[in-house]
């Protein structure tokens, strides 16, 4: 069964029993006010016929008691507000007249010369009749008298209104199961419509979304809803880039081991052949060497991506100006022989940091900037204390990066100029593997260049300042 069925039942039966209780207790409560009014009216006028009894007997003492039924005889002709009278003792029936004075209740034991009984009677042609009965003594006889009024007519009324409810109650029912169905149709069609943003998710549109406009509870779910769709949307693309990025990976990882193999296996093969010259011999044995060192360089790169990536980082307080310092100075007679300037203008401080990765974020930086130098130049590194912890700067006024680049300069065998990287063993991995080594500080890495002019990278490293 739907929800918007189970709401509108609900509201059904709440509205049955509550106007079915609130119908019930006000028929009711009409009812018994109306019965109560009637036994007072009732009690009143027996008790002015007994009165009348008493104030006759102390008028005129009665020697025989023929003489009291006579007198209510004469009462009983006056008006029809009785519909039956009978005066008795214990022993006998004195007098008698009206049919209902056949069903009366004998009352003995419930009443006194001061007190009244009180029930109501049926007749089997389904006429209500209240009973009074009471007693008076004359000469130290008790006589009782019993009188039937006629209250057919409240019990008709309270079938009345009994009928006239049940009539307004199937109105009143139709009504709510309309208006209930229609109620439950428009609050839980939000709920509809964020089924069917589940079910398109399910099916693969991911740009699908509920859009429920609303300040309840459901457009909370709405909001939320769309926010983790939006979320799952983010995610698959960004799992998709990197199934591409994975895919473009693997086809220049192939791109790059198939070229050198390919030389490696031909000048093997004419080596085997022993056709070749000495020289021959020579060049194509230097060939295999060089090809065989770019492979070894590759895989080491390679390693040393895979080993940030997985690795857990061991922080330790270290100074970066020391450890700048300390390369810098040991890569300067390198760099001095292709007439290249190495620099380090580093301000003194302490934080934590992974000492082997700095150290190999800094010199794949030099070595980048080295290669964007081909004729000589200046590499200045510059390292500056910061919050939260400390930020490396790396400039050359090389050939600089075009800005089409820029945003691709970190990927896994990228090359701004790849026959210039080829020839200087390059295989693009250098940056990936800065970019990794700030990941796993918690920074970032940025680059700005300009063609011709140079190249400054900034790492910021926030492993935490001490």
């Amino acid at each position: 069964m739907k929800f918007r069925f189970k709401a509108a039942c609900c509201m059904i039966t709440l509205m049955s029993l509550l106007f079915g209780a609130g119908g019930s207790a006000l028929t009711s409560i009409t009812f018994q006010t109306s019965l109560q009014q009637e036994k007072l009216a009732a009690q009143q006028s027996y008790r002015m016929i007994l009165n009348t009894l008493q104030v006759v007997n102390s008028m005129d003492d009665w020697k025989d008691e023929k003489q009291i039924p006579k007198i209510l005889k004469q009462l009983s002709t006056q008006g029809s507000y009785w519909a039956a009278l009978q005066l008795h003792t214990k022993a006998e029936s004195l007098y008698s007249e009206g049919g209902a004075a056949a069903y009366f209740i004998k009352l003995y034991d419930q009443i006194d010369t001061t007190h009244l009984a009180c029930a109501v009677i049926t007749t089997p042609d389904a006429h209500y009749y209240l009973q009074l009965s009471g007693s008076f003594s004359v000469d130290k006889t008790v006589y009782y008298l019993d009188a039937a009024y006629d209250i057919t007519s409240i019990f008709d009324a309270r079938k009345q209104q009994q009928d006239i409810y049940m009539q307004i109650f199937a109105i009143l029912l139709s009504a709510c199961a309309f208006f209930s169905y229609i109620f439950a149709f428009f609050l839980t069609r939000p709920l509809a419509r964020l089924s069917r943003a589940s079910r398109e998710i399910a099916s693969g549109n991911y740009t699908y979304r509920s859009r429920i406009k609303s300040n309840d509870e459901v457009g909370a779910v709405s909001r939320d809803f769309d926010q983790m769709a939006d979320n799952l949307q983010a995610s698959m693309e960004e799992l998709k880039d990197s199934m591409g990025r994975q895919n473009q990976f693997i086809e220049n990882f192939t791109h790059e081991l198939k070229t050198p193999m390919t030389s490696i296996i031909g000048y093997a093969d004419l080596l085997r052949s022993e056709t070749l010259s000495k020289e021959d011999q020579v060049d194509a044995a230097n060939y295999i060497f060089s090809e065989a060192k770019r492979l070894e360089r590759l895989s080491l790169k390679l390693l040393d991506i895979f080993v940030a990536e997985h690795a857990e980082l061991a922080l330790a307080k270290s100074c970066p100006a020391e450890l700048a310092g300390s390369l810098v100075n040991h890569l300067k007679p390198t760099l001095a022989q292709e007439h290249i300037s190495l620099e380090c203008n580093c301000e003194l401080g302490y934080c934590m940091l992974d000492t082997d990765f700095f150290g190999s974020l800094l010199v794949n930086l030099i070595e980048n900037a080295r290669k964007a130098l081909p004729h000589g130049g200046n590499i200045l590194v510059r390292t500056e204390m910061s919050n939260e912890g400390c930020r490396l700067t790396v400039a050359d006024n090389g050939n600089g990066i075009p800005k089409e680049s820029l945003a691709h300069i970190t990927e896994a065998f990228y090359r701004v100029d790849k026959a210039r990287s080829q020839a200087q063993g390059g295989a693009g991995l250098g940056l990936t593997l800065c970019a990794e080594i700030a990941r796993l500080h918690h920074g970032t890495i940025s680059f700005e260049s300009v063609p011709a002019s140079g190249t400054t990278v900034t790492v910021d490293l926030k492993g935490g300042r001490i």
